[in-house]
């Protein structure tokens, strides 16, 4: 897919919240490590008081939400994502702070001066660059020289790698956007920054309710070929790959913290 298709892709998929909304939900309802993903992510902050915060694909802003207390210690937290849409989101998710702005922002083109931020967040969205290594490049330029870069991702062995597999004779195989994943992100990271540490996030789905699973693979672009598809049929499959009414799903999730 060539980047200009990619971004339209890209573009489309988040001109709304409605696709991401429907993937955070069946983690909340379904994960099995009962910390959560976005919990997990924030414990692993090291934001102390008076520093200045970027973050990057902030999405619905769901990992700010009820934290009026890290905000605050934030000089300046600001919140952006390359759609407007999902600004928005954000905006009403997280509310009026005096320390919070909300941008409009293409990692590529990072609209600040070298060594801005003491942090830079970019989760769940390196993946979706075009040109990643420029993106890597231009959060470095931000960020202070002792600075710390913190960005989630999936691995290769996950959720997409499962439905591939039992959805293989609709030819969803090997359509997972493998641009950045736990595997790759760390020769990625190396390229810019000095010292990079992977850490890995351990949890599965175990799903009682098919239909809001059917739910989650229309929401993804990796499952485009099924937009012809009848629900029911993927529902049957997904049906008999439970066991006891569960479906059990693999999940790889994890985030690098680079500096």
């Amino acid at each position: 897919m060539s980047k200009i298709n990619n971004m339209s892709v890209v573009k489309q998929q988040y001109a709304t919240a409605n696709n991401l909304n429907i993937r955070i939900s069946i983690h909340d309802k379904y994960s099995t490590n009962n910390m959560g993903f976005g919990n997990w992510i924030v414990s692993n902050f090291r934001i102390d008081k008076g520093m200045r915060v970027l973050e990057l694909g902030c999405g619905t802003g769901d990992i700010w939400k009820n934290r009026a207390t890290l905000i605050g210690t934030c000089s300046k937290l600001i919140l952006s994502d390359f759609s407007e849409a999902m600004v928005e989101a954000t905006k009403r998710n997280i509310g009026k702070f005096d320390n919070v702005e909300y941008k409009i922002i293409d990692i590529q083109e990072i609209p600040y001066e070298d060594e801005s931020f003491d942090i830079v967040i970019a989760n769940m969205m390196l993946y979706h660059v075009p040109d990643i290594d420029r993106g890597v490049s231009e959060v470095r330029r931000i960020l202070k020289r002792n600075g710390h870069f913190y960005c989630a991702t999936y691995g290769e062995h996950g959720i997409i790698e499962y439905l591939s597999k039992i959805l293989s004779e609709y030819g969803v195989e090997g359509n997972m956007n493998k641009n950045f994943t736990l595997q790759n992100g760390y020769e990625i990271l190396s390229k810019t920054f000095f010292k990079v540490e992977k850490l890995e996030y351990i949890d599965s789905l175990a799903i009682t309710n098919i239909d809001d699973m059917v739910e989650y693979i229309y929401s993804l672009s990796s499952m485009t070929s099924l937009n012809n598809v009848p629900k029911q049929v993927i529902k049957d499959i997904l049906m008999n790959n439970t066991i006891d009414g569960i479906l059990n799903v693999p999940k790889e999730y994890g985030m690098f913290i680079s500096s």
